[in-house]
C-alpha cells in the first residue's frame, strides 16, 4: 500500500493566517500540521508516500520533508495547481501509486489514539473495496456522514445531511484497492467543479464494498479547518504531552518505533532539530535511552 497526504487547498476559513502559508504547514503546538498526516501513513507501514500541494507551496514541503531518507521512508511531491476536489488526489497519484492499495489522508486531519497504529495495520491488509474511518460528533450535518449494519459495511453515506440518519462523522482517513483510481477518473465533477470524494465512496458502497472503522472510544480526531479546531487541537496535544512526557507524531520518533532508522540515524536527527529546541532534546534523549 502507498500514501498520499493532500495538502493543497487555498484554507480560506484560516485566514489571514493562510494568506502566505499554508494551511497543512502551520504549527499544531510543537510542530507543522502535516507531521501528524504524515506519521498516521509511518504508523499504518507505509513507507512510500505521494505528498500533494498547490504550485505556491510544494517547494517549501520537499524544503521540510525532503525526500523522506532520513526517516527510512521515500516522500515525492506533484501539484495540485487548483482545488478540484479530493478524489482528484487519486488521479494526480497515479503515476505514483503504479496500481498498488492506497490510503490518503488529508493534510489538515490529525489523529490519535493508543492502538491505532496497530488498528491502522490491521485495515491495510484487508482492504477490499474501500475502508472508511468514522468518528462520532455532535454536529454530524457539518460533515459526510455514514449508517452502517452489524458487520461494519456502509448502508448509507450522505454529505452534510440536514437531519443526520447518525452521529458517525467520515474522517479525512480512506483505504481504497487500486481500482479507485480509475473509479475518480471517470467521476463527474460536482456542481462546484470538483471530483467529490463522497461520490466515489458511494459507488463501492452501491456494491456492498465499503466498510466504516469507527474510531470511537479510546480515540481523537481533529479537523483543523478553522481557528477553533486549530486551537483545541494544539491544546490538545499540549496536554497531553505535559501530562504524559510524550511526543505525539513526533515522525522521527516513530520512524525509530517502526524500524525504519535505527539508534544512530536517530541521535543525528536530534542533533539537527537542535538541543535547544525541546523537541530536539526530546529526539536525543529518546535515542540515548531507549
Amino acid at each position: 500500500m502507498r500514501g498520499i497526504i493532500l495538502a493543497g487547498g487555498s484554507g480560506t476559513r484560516l485566514r489571514p493566517l493562510t494568506s502566505v502559508q499554508s494551511k497543512q504547514l502551520l504549527p499544531v503546538y510543537d510542530k507543522p500540521m502535516i507531521y501528524y498526516p504524515l506519521s498516521v501513513l509511518m504508523q499504518a507501514g507505509i513507507r512510500e508516500i505521494l505528498v500533494i500541494s498547490g504550485p505556491e507551496h510544494v517547494e517549501t514541503y520537499r524544503t521540510l520533508l525532503g525526500d523522506g531518507s532520513r526517516l527510512g521512508i521515500r516522500i515525492e511531491y506533484t501539484v495540485q495547481d487548483a482545488p478540484r476536489g479530493i478524489a482528484e488526489a487519486l488521479v494526480l497519484g497515479a503515476p505514483f501509486t503504479d496500481g498498488e492499495d492506497i490510503c490518503l489522508v488529508l493534510g489538515d486531519n490529525i489523529f490519535y489514539g493508543h492502538r491505532l497504529p496497530d488498528m491502522l495495520r490491521e485495515e491495510t491488509e484487508r482492504v477490499d473495496g474501500c475502508t472508511l474511518f468514522g468518528y462520532p460528533v455532535s454536529d454530524p450535518e457539518r460533515y459526510g456522514v455514514a449508517t452502517v449494519d452489524d458487520d461494519g459495511t456502509i448502508v448509507t453515506l450522505e454529505e452534510k445531511p440536514a437531519q443526520p440518519a447518525s452521529n458517525l462523522a467520515v474522517t479525512g482517513l480512506y483505504m481504497y484497492e487500486a481500482e479507485a483510481v480509475e473509479r475518480a477518473a471517470r467521476l463527474t465533477p460536482s456542481a462546484r467543479g470538483e471530483l467529490e470524494i463522497t461520490d466515489l465512496n458511494l459507488t463501492y458502497v452501491r456494491e456492498g464494498r465499503a466498510r466504516l472503522v469507527n474510531l470511537g472510544r479510546g480515540s481523537a480526531w481533529f479537523d483543523t479547518g478553522t481557528h477553533d479546531s486549530l486551537l483545541e487541537a494544539a491544546m490538545f496535544v499540549q496536554v497531553l504531552e505535559k501530562r504524559q512526557g510524550i511526543r505525539i507524531s513526533c515522525v522521527e520518533e516513530v520512524a525509530y518505533r517502526m524500524g525504519y532508522v535505527g539508534k544512530e540515524q536517530l541521535t543525528l536527527l536530534g542533533k539537527e532539530l537542535s538541543a535547544s529546541s525541546s523537541y530536539g532534546r526530546y529526539v536525543m534523549e529518546l535515542a540515548g535511552t531507549s
